[in-house]
């Protein structure tokens, strides 16, 4: 049973309003992967976790589009004096120790490169890394 898995059963409980077993399936999944998958975060079906999630933090108001791949050691986060959390659309591919903070849209099929920083939009289907990240391409 991965990250996803143990979100899709919190989120569950979450929604169906009882407190305390999604609480406990959270610390269950914070010492088996070391990652901060709240269930409290909207998180598409068919998201998935490389490596089981290890290090991942997502911010409890992030948005996630469905079908969407989160490598290791990935942050989606706020940005401070901004209320505002990333929101990302379907089909995306987050590389491994990508950081995603403020109030950003990432568009559909987009790719964010490797260890990039984002602070600024992604348009559908481009491609974009470096420190911040910069358009490389769009991906037709």
């Amino acid at each position: 049973m991965g990250v996803q898995n143990l979100y899709q059963v919190a989120r569950w409980f979450y929604i169906k309003k009882f407190p305390m077993i999604p609480r406990m399936i959270y610390y269950i999944q914070y010492f088996l992967f070391n990652c901060h998958v709240p269930y409290k975060a909207s998180i598409g079906e068919g998201t998935k976790f490389a490596y089981g999630g290890i290090g991942v933090v997502i911010h409890d108001r992030a948005i996630i589009g469905k079908n969407t791949i989160i490598g290791t050691n990935v942050t989606i986060g706020g940005r401070s004096g901004s209320y505002g959390v990333p929101e990302i659309g379907d089909n995306v591919y987050i590389a491994t120790g990508a950081v995603i903070i403020g109030p950003v849209k990432i568009g559909n099929n987009s790719i964010i490169g490797a260890n990039s920083v984002v602070i600024s939009n992604v348009e559908m289907n481009e491609v974009v890394a470096g420190v911040p990240a910069k358009h490389i391409k769009y991906n037709i």
